[in-house]
């Protein structure tokens, strides 16, 4: 019996178009939609938020040059630095404070170390113990924990224009020392060795507007006059004004016609006949 002959079977594919891409139409759609979402939650923001950082953003499309007000503070910004607004100060003394924390030794120092808010600025106050714990006693000299703090406060008060006062103080017991050198000369010295240390950390020389040196002029505790705390160094952090974003200003509508009214009101009018 002849072999079996196996039938030869071709299965032909039919192509099966699927539309394509659509040419990424579709992604340009979905990028819309995005930016529409984003600008809506940034509306609601708005809405919710308070008159100060409304008028802030508004300020902002205004003046997009940088030299207006920045977003929830008054602090304008003027190059790299800030300058900070007598309202900003409670700001300040806040961001001092939390750089200081971050010292290795603040533990030892922070009941040393007052910050408060004067008419005349942000006044820090650096108090001395009975041993010395910024200068060496009797010393216009800092210690390893003086430098290390005034450069501290150097760093974050190289972040503002604002300008500065260095005072220096003693108590009221007579210098012990050379009968040419007194407390009036000691303070001074403190305060120099201050702003020197500050200028080192990155304040400009032309920030600092005045060292003064008060001796026992001006005590910290007048009832005792020899209290150690009589000792400081301070520094004064001045306000800055912050000059407001320029207006437009707009002529009224009909003033360019002003001087074709008045022209023909100066005509000669017709001799009557």
């Amino acid at each position: 019996m002849a072999e079996q002959v196996k039938p030869i079977i071709i299965i032909k594919k039919k192509k099966v178009h699927h539309g394509g891409h659509h040419g990424g139409a579709w992604k340009v759609a979905y990028a819309d939609f995005v930016t529409a979402m984003m600008a809506l939650f940034i509306v609601l923001w708005l809405v919710s938020s308070s008159e100060q950082v409304k008028k802030a953003v508004g300020g902002y499309f205004q003046d997009p040059s940088g030299t207006g007000k920045l977003a929830g503070s008054t602090m304008g910004g003027m190059g790299d630095a800030l300058a900070v607004s007598k309202e900003d100060m409670k700001d300040l003394k806040a961001r001092l404070e939390e750089a200081l924390k971050q010292m290795p030794k603040f533990t030892e120092m922070k009941g040393q170390i007052e910050l408060a808010i004067t008419p005349e600025g942000l006044r820090i106050e650096l108090l001395e113990t009975e041993k010395g714990m910024f200068f060496e006693s009797g010393s216009g000299v800092p210690t390893e924990n003086g430098r290390v703090l005034l450069a501290k406060l150097a760093s974050e008060l190289a972040k503002i224009k604002n300008t500065l006062l260095i005072e220096g103080h003693t108590d009221a017991r007579p210098f012990a020392g050379q009968s040419s050198y007194t407390n009036w000369e000691l303070s001074t010295d403190r305060a120099n060795a201050a702003r020197r240390i500050i200028e080192e950390g990155g304040v400009g020389a032309d920030q600092i507007v005045q060292v003064r040196g008060f001796a026992n002029r001006r005590l910290r505790k007048p009832a005792d006059a020899t209290d150690p705390s009589n000792r400081r160094v301070t520094l004064i952090v001045q306000p800055m004004a912050i000059p407001a974003p320029p207006q437009s200003v707009e002529k009224p509508a009909g003033a360019h016609k002003a001087p074709e009214a008045h022209q023909a009101s100066a005509a000669p009018k017709p001799a009557a006949h």
